[in-house]
């Protein structure tokens, strides 16, 4: 069995986590932090988890996370940055669904995220992970940097189109729209129930810290700068990101429904779509799954890709558990091949 350690496990992220790791065959969960709700049983604070687990929160300590196999860490950005290298010393794999490794160009990461990094030396070796490209890397990595929700969404719709070098890469748009748990569990006015409700709105249009993360993604699949106008909504709902992705082709003899189908024929949790789909939100809530479709309307040069996923499963916590598979030769799907909730 693995022995995991979550480092931050009250917020949705962390629960979603829980909920996905309390099921998962090969997994026991040693421990869960957190500074503020110390001493409190996790099933008190998440009643969905009762019976599934008997452990209490904790605050974080070092030895007992260093006796773990595997280290999640579901944590505000900044926070595992200063636990991983000892962590690492110790043997430990880390996973962190923050940002804190997500970008390798540190003056560019502390540009954008207002602090100084703690341990940019291990920069480099952190791999991004995203399974659909960088599989192999995830497999003996030690550290990996867990992609955040919008960039795993435009950069699996993107991709086909950069890799084969169809599209005009210096004007891409990702117009992308999240449910209300992208914003976090803490407490937050435009959060509230009141001001998200019966309304809809963009945000971040000047710059927004996912901006770098998919840039990095799309550069490094095509191997030069890309242009890229990112712009974020909030939608009134809970979980789910819609993905809007335009882009200009420069090649129209390439069936791009085939090219789609090809580039993903072999991954678990990619879904292209029949031509001609609109996938929804809720046809991959709960679920690991993300959906896609392609698009040229009124057969002209502009493309279309749709891209649908779970902010918390294939955003966060199913993708962390996707690498957590890979990173210890065990099945890919072990855990996370659950069915979307529908309605």
């Amino acid at each position: 069995m693995i022995k995991a350690g979550i480092v931050g496990g009250t917020g949705y992220t962390g629960v979603e986590l829980l909920r996905i790791l309390v099921m998962h065959p090969q997994v026991e969960i040693s421990v869960i932090t957190s500074r503020s709700e110390a001493g409190k049983r996790v099933s008190d604070l998440y009643p969905n988890l009762r019976g599934k687990i008997d452990l209490a929160f904790s605050e974080p300590d070092p030895v007992m996370l260093s006796a773990c196999d595997v280290v999640f860490f579901a944590t505000p950005n900044g926070t595992a940055m200063i636990s991983t290298p000892a962590l690492l010393d110790a043997g430990v794999r880390v996973i962190d669904l923050a940002a804190d490794f997500r970008i390798k160009d540190v003056s560019e990461w502390e540009q954008w995220y207002g602090m100084t990094h703690a341990c940019s030396d291990l920069l480099d070796e952190a791999v991004y992970g995203l399974p659909e490209v960088n599989r192999e890397l995830i497999k003996n990595a030690r550290l990996i940097a867990n992609p955040g929700c919008y960039p795993t969404a435009v950069l699996l719709g993107f991709l086909p189109l950069i890799e084969a070098g169809l599209v005009d890469s210096e004007h891409l748009i990702a117009d992308c729209k999240s449910g209300v748990s992208g914003a976090g569990r803490s407490a937050n006015v435009g959060s509230l129930l009141c001001e998200a409700s019966e309304s809809f709105k963009a945000y971040g249009v000047p710059g927004h810290r996912h901006l770098p993360e998919i840039r990095q993604g799309l550069e490094t699949a095509v191997g030069m700068p890309v242009g890229l106008t990112f712009v974020p909504h909030l939608l009134p709902m809970i979980r789910g990101i819609h993905a809007t992705l335009y882009s200009t082709c420069i090649n129209d003899e390439v069936d791009l429904q085939s090219l789609y189908a090809d580039r993903y024929a072999d991954e678990p949790f990619v879904d292209v779509m029949p031509a001609g789909s609109h996938p929804e939100t809720r046809s991959v809530k709960g679920s690991n799954y993300c959906r896609l479709s392609v698009h040229q309307p009124q057969s002209k040069d502009t493309v279309v890709v749709l891209s649908v996923i779970d902010n918390l499963v294939k955003g966060a916590a199913g993708q962390a558990v996707h690498n957590m598979n890979l990173m210890f030769g065990l099945d890919e799907d072990m855990g996370i091949d659950a069915v979307a909730l529908m309605p």
